[in-house]
């Protein structure tokens, strides 16, 4: 259920109400929009009628059920309003939602050297991305292909870092890696594999840095949404849904087949910010350029973008890594979607911090 407030509602009453509903045996949750003050209850409310909530106090507007079953990532959670998650990052604050500018994401798949990574990081700044992403480790289908150098490769993202000044976004795999995988990483990924892997997201949802939950490579919408409501009822509220292509019956052309109807379901069913990742949902470099402008037309948040300086020798995911020349030429084609939509801003920008 959700409780709205009426406008201009006093803190104190507010407080007031909420130690109420805790007697009641519920979890409340303080969300404030725009224009008004909404307290999500959790808990045993199915009996509840919501005229006898109303009646606990004369500054509550309206008493709604939420129908759907991941309850705080449900649009109505937020009484209709998108959420935003804001990451600081050594060059400021950088939001992301649906009220701002698209946040560009890119890098190589894994962490290879010092040199590859910081040359990577350097130019993909330069075209304007915010945020740098680089595996340390790396889930893969066969035991015998490249893991990742684990945690010496955190080493090497916090050099990136220094250099440059961007984000870092990296993938948890195991739960025993949270704690330094932490210390280096703005944003923490869970990955396609990891998605259900329910242990993990309590785990990421009890600590406070933002999660980048891919979705599982054959879940549905919903089982998507259901991982998102792990992390948020573990009190963690800064989720960032990425769609990086499903499993369908063609494979033999492209990777993965990219969901980008995906934007419009999730704009009408949750208020978290989303990201779309063509390189994965693709496999095939020559088709990230389309999908990326056609993510940023049909609505998305944010981009991640694979690029690598030498495709050709990537240790992993080099078919469908863009040269750092093909993404400063990307950036540039992105610009022309995203400014008549409002969605865009100057990205281009000097290395350093």
């Amino acid at each position: 259920m959700i409780v709205v407030m009426k406008v201009g509602s006093p803190e104190a009453e507010i407080a007031r109400l909420t130690e109420e509903f805790v007697s009641w045996g519920l979890s409340p949750e303080k969300i404030v929009g725009k224009h008004k003050v909404v307290i999500g209850l959790v808990g045993e409310t199915v009996a509840m009628d919501p005229l006898q909530i109303q009646e606990a106090s004369a500054w509550i507007e309206q008493v709604l059920r939420v129908e759907q079953p991941f309850k705080r990532a449900s649009r109505e959670y937020r009484n209709g309003e998108a959420s935003e998650v804001a990451i600081p990052t050594p060059n400021g604050v950088v939001y992301i939602g649906e009220h701002h500018p698209i946040v560009t994401v890119a890098g190589p798949c894994s962490v290879e050297n010092e040199e590859m990574i910081i040359e990577t990081a350097r130019r993909v700044k330069a075209a304007g991305a915010q945020f740098l992403r680089g595996g340390a480790f790396k889930p893969r289908t066969s035991p015998y292909a490249f893991q990742g150098h684990g945690e010496s490769a955190l080493g090497l993202l916090a050099a990136a870092r220094e250099a440059t000044g961007l984000g870092i976004i990296t993938e948890l795999m195991d739960a025993s890696d949270l704690e330094p995988l932490a210390e280096i990483a703005d944003v923490i990924q869970i990955g396609a594999r990891n998605m259900q892997n329910f242990s993990l997201l309590k785990k990421v949802g009890a600590q406070d840095k933002p999660i980048l939950l891919k979705r599982g490579m054959a879940a549905t919408i919903e089982d998507w949404l259901m991982a998102a409501e792990y992390i948020l009822a573990a009190g963690n509220p800064n989720v960032i849904l990425c769609e990086r292509g499903i499993r369908t019956f063609d494979r033999q052309y492209a990777r993965n087949t990219l969901d980008l109807s995906a934007i419009p379901v999730l704009r009408t069913l949750t208020h978290l910010p989303i990201m779309i990742d063509p390189s994965h949902g693709t496999g095939r470099a020559e088709y990230v350029p389309s999908m990326a402008m056609a993510s940023i037309a049909a609505g998305t948040d944010s981009l991640m973008i694979e690029v690598h300086p030498n495709p050709k020798k990537a240790l992993s995911d080099g078919p469908q890594s863009l040269t750092p020349d093909a993404f400063d030429q990307l950036m540039r084609d992105l610009a022309i979607v995203g400014k008549p939509l409002g969605r865009w801003t100057e990205q281009r920008q000097p290395v350093g911090v």
